[in-house]
């Protein structure tokens, strides 16, 4: 297990997308206006429902985001494919953090429940993140957790069997 702290700031996932956190061939975040989080405020390899990690985060949402613009005209939403890739980058992130080797990327998700709208009148978003797998072998690194994103304390967004893997090629 890598030693890294159990939260990080803004600018320590701007040094993470920029390869600076976890090293050059290995896990990153999109830089903004991708990056789907303003800070994870705890993140461990066996917490969780499961006792096989977690992570939590937040995003502050304003009016003035990207998306509200086109997203629709006159009804703006923020997209829900942006809330389920912030929960990917999450995953990815948490491979990461753990010291395991690898750039990520997504290999999909069991199912999707969409229950609610991020407008640009909500102030922010968590993500809440439990793995219920998390393998690292000769051959395979990958993470495969729930997932749900609360939009001022109501649930939005709930993943089930999310999973991402780190590949060194």
């Amino acid at each position: 297990m890598a030693d890294y702290p159990s939260s990080f700031d803004r600018e320590d996932l701007l040094k993470c997308a920029r390869g600076e956190l976890f090293g050059p061939g290995n896990a990153q975040l999109p830089e903004p206006p991708m990056l789907m989080m303003d800070r994870i405020t705890d993140i461990s390899a066996d917490g969780g429902a499961h006792g096989k990690g977690h992570v939590l985060a937040e995003f502050d949402i304003n009016p003035d985001l990207w998306f509200f613009e086109c997203h629709f005209p006159g009804n703006p939403i923020m997209p829900g494919c942006l809330g389920l890739d912030g929960l990917w980058q999450l995953t990815g992130f948490n491979l990461g953090w753990r010291g395991w080797q690898g750039r990520g990327y997504a290999l999909g998700v069991g199912e999707v429940k969409l229950t609610g709208m991020v407008r640009p009148d909500r102030k922010m978003l968590t993500y809440k993140i439990d793995f219920t797998k998390a393998v690292q072998t000769r051959r395979l690194t990958m993470g495969v957790a729930d997932g749900i994103v609360e939009a001022d304390g109501e649930v939005i967004y709930q993943v089930k069997d999310m999973k991402v893997a780190l590949s060194e090629s």
